[in-house]
């Protein structure tokens, strides 16, 4: 049998450049229109008014700046301009706009009068900013209270999502010594799937179709990367070649996962209460979890001593688990793994743990972010056992840096090392097949 994932390619242009610079122009209108108004706008009274009685107030105003700008709009152009405004006032203000713009991959938020996105891999600076820090923290408030979490001076830092699913990080005064910082990662309307990575250049079609047999063969996973190095959507898209039957737990400090399955339970930890009361931590809901009979479970992200519980699933019929974690190389991703599992308080050896890590994890797939937004699946390698007290790893499949374009594109060649894997074993024994000379040392040069 061989792993089924679709390669098919879709065009992701958005359309031609003509639509995309109309795109661009409308949202830049909305955004500066949407300044004007709520420098003239109660704030306060906002979300007490209804959308019919705010309507009818701002189509005047919007004309109005209309044709301060020099924009004439058909009356249908105009009505949808409203509307969007309407969201934005009723919505999450000045951020409306970028959080419909699927170009935008991330928002960074330095001050009420400084907003960053990410488009492509790369920060640009918008023109969006709050109309004051109060204004801003009212913005948080929104969102962290959809979630039923808080923040303010007693708890300035929180973790939150969006009700789309988009991972939202904030943090104000006193530890935001200029002003509140806002982090929002997007949430993808629609999963980055294998094919699409291929697609990227971010893998090449023959890793995707080992790792999709790694997968299918239940092999334990750890994607090592880091931030914003394309860990979580290398995790969503690798969990899409699990089998429709089989029962997933998923467990994360703020859900950000999109798994297509059908029987997938999501957990999420709990922050304390503001008596310090009432946390569930990430190692609380892997424990639990081993009681839920899952068939497979997956953690966001390994942070501290849950390493140790997700190893012991991951070693006691939990085969196929995956996990993420923060690294720069497969070996520094081991020597973290030592460390959390040290933060448990457990009194084992350092062979003791190594051997741990050598019995559960079975891959290790590195990611890397370049300088040109560019990310990349650097490195597969195979956990292959211990030599004394040292865990032995080979390289299969690994990514080599040629040169850098004028333009700062990476060039660099994608090459197998020719090394056999052992779990070949595993994937012919699950009727798995790959096709010969898949490992031979072949490379091919990567497009930017």
């Amino acid at each position: 049998m061989k792993p089924d994932f679709a390669v098919s390619l879709e065009d992701v242009s958005g359309g031609g450049a003509v639509e995309q610079a109309e795109r661009h122009a409308m949202t830049g209108l909305k955004v500066r229109i949407h300044q004007r108004l709520i420098e003239l706008l109660n704030l306060s009274v906002l979300e007490r008014t209804s959308r019919e009685s705010l309507r009818s107030e701002i189509r005047g105003a919007v004309v109005a700046l209309l044709a301060e700008e020099k924009r004439f709009l058909t009356a249908r152009q105009t009505d949808q301009l409203i509307e969007d405004v309407l969201d934005e006032l009723l919505g999450l203000g000045p951020l409306e706009p970028l959080l419909k713009d699927d170009s935008v991959s991330d928002i960074l938020i330095n001050t009420h009068a400084m907003v960053y996105v990410e488009r492509a891999g790369r920060l640009e600076r918008t023109d969006v900013r709050f109309q004051d820090t109060r204004h801003l923290v009212r913005i948080i408030n929104k969102i962290v209270s959809a979630v039923g979490r808080r923040v303010d001076e007693s708890a300035p830092m929180v973790d939150a999502r969006l009700a789309d699913g988009s991972r939202v990080n904030a943090i104000i005064p006193p530890l935001a010594i200029d002003g509140p910082l806002v982090s929002i990662r997007k949430f993808a309307a629609k999963p980055i799937d294998m094919a699409k990575l291929i697609e990227l250049n971010s893998v090449t079609a023959q890793m995707a179709q080992v790792l999709a047999a790694i997968v299918t063969a239940r092999r334990n996973i750890l994607i090592s990367g880091g931030t914003g190095s394309g860990k979580t959507t290398l995790l969503n898209a690798l969990s899409s070649f699990i089998d429709n039957d089989e029962r997933i737990v998923t467990i994360e400090d703020s859900a950000e996962l999109q798994l297509q399955q059908t029987h997938v339970g999501r957990l999420e930890t709990r922050p304390p209460n503001i008596e310090g009361r009432g946390e569930i931590t990430q190692r609380d809901l892997v424990r639990n979890a081993l009681r839920m009979r899952p068939d497979r479970i997956i953690v966001g992200e390994v942070r501290a001593g849950e390493a140790f519980d997700m190893l012991q699933a991951m070693n006691t019929g939990h085969d196929g688990s995956m996990t993420t974690v923060h690294a720069n190389t497969p070996r520094d991703a081991l020597s973290r793994l030592e460390q959390m599992i040290g933060m448990t308080g457990l009194e084992l050896s350092p062979k003791s743990i190594r051997q741990q890590i050598a019995s559960a994890i079975n891959v290790v797939v590195q990611v890397e972010r370049h300088e040109d937004g560019g990310r990349r699946v650097v490195s597969i390698s195979e956990i292959v056992g211990m030599e004394q007290e040292v865990v032995t790893m080979q390289e299969i499949f690994r990514f080599k840096r040629i040169s850098r374009k004028e333009d700062g594109a990476i060039v660099g060649e994608y090459e197998a090392t020719g090394l056999r894997p052992k779990f070949l074993q595993v994937l012919q024994s699950r009727g798995i097949e790959l096709p010969p000379g898949l490992f031979a040392t072949t490379r091919g040069v990567a497009a930017p």
